[in-house]
């Protein structure tokens, strides 16, 4: 009996800590929701929470922009460039991680250790060679600097994180499958690649998330208004006129949060699975499929 209870006022006591640390996390969100339907006076003259009426009108104002370019067009712009850029980096880093993860080659703990030291190397040192390069090829003011990046896997972090992933997978499903015929991409593309899906996922979330809110490498390579993406976009609005209309930044930017929140909702399974539990579910997947293929032998020797 004292058993019981202790463990109920335990677990009260956990569930309490996880709403209060929830709670501080989600206020600034809330408070920006709210906010978004607050004229200035009433944001920065009253401390209440929500707001005297439930208005659209700064949600309408602000879809407007700044008069070149309506928040469709900054929303297309983003969509343009977060999602090409997500696809290659999924596609690129798969490659290079299979390859890192199965094969032997000349120079590869060396090219690891320089994979490795590349995690390490700020953006800030590598920006001023990059804008040059860039520069030559006439690629400013175009989404080609992410593009090209993502397609020759420059950001070492992905094809860590999946590398990690691939060495808690069997090898013996490798030489199972070349057993049956399969060659090199075959078995990449039936075998791994639906192995990988938790661990593609994390890392498409994760490039999806950093380039929509990456504000720095898109002032430095954007600068045609008819370009911006969001993070620009809601920068621009804060200089659009003379007085900040902060309910008309505050509504755009609820706006903003909005298709992070669904997609991160939406894979969430694969996130979760990806990350902490990659290496069990990996580990599931085989149980499961030498499971089936002695279940599949036993039944043809019936």
């Amino acid at each position: 009996m004292k058993q019981s209870k202790h463990r109920t006022a335990k677990l009260v006591r956990d569930y309490l800590i996880i709403f209060v640390i929830g709670a501080v996390l989600l206020y600034p969100i809330i408070w920006m929701f709210f906010a978004s339907f607050k004229s200035n006076d009433e944001i920065f003259g009253s401390i209440r929470l929500l707001p005297q009426n439930f208005s659209f009108k700064y949600f309408i104002d602000g879809w407007k922009g700044s008069g070149k370019a309506t928040y469709t067009n900054f929303f297309i712009n983003t969509f343009l460039l977060v999602i090409p850029t997500t696809i290659f980096t999924v596609m690129s880093s798969a490659l290079v991680a299979y390859g890192f993860a199965r094969f032997q080659f000349p120079g590869k703990k060396i090219l690891f250790v320089l994979l490795i030291a590349m995690l390490m190397l700020p953006n800030s040192v590598v920006i001023i060679p990059r804008y040059t390069l860039y520069n030559k090829f006439n690629w400013i003011n175009t989404y080609m600097p992410f593009y090209a990046p993502a397609l020759l896997c420059c950001n070492a972090f992905f094809p860590y994180m999946l590398i990690q992933f691939l060495r808690g997978l069997p090898r013996d499903l490798d030489e199972s499958a070349y057993i049956d015929g399969c060659g090199t991409l075959k078995t990449l593309t039936r075998i791994i690649l639906p192995l990988m899906k938790p661990a593609l996922f994390s890392a498409g979330l994760f490039q999806f998330l950093w380039t929509y809110n990456d504000y720095f490498n898109s002032l430095i390579f954007i600068n045609s208004v008819k370009k911006y993406p969001i993070s620009l976009a809601l920068r621009m609005s804060l200089d659009a006129e003379s007085v900040v209309q902060w309910g008309k930044v505050l509504a755009m930017a609820t706006v903003a949060v909005v298709p992070v929140m669904i997609l991160f909702f939406a894979a969430q399974k694969y996130f979760v699975e990806g990350i902490p539990g990659s290496n069990c579910y990996a580990s599931d997947l085989y149980s499961n499929s030498v499971c089936d293929r002695r279940n599949s032998e036993q039944k043809e020797s019936v």
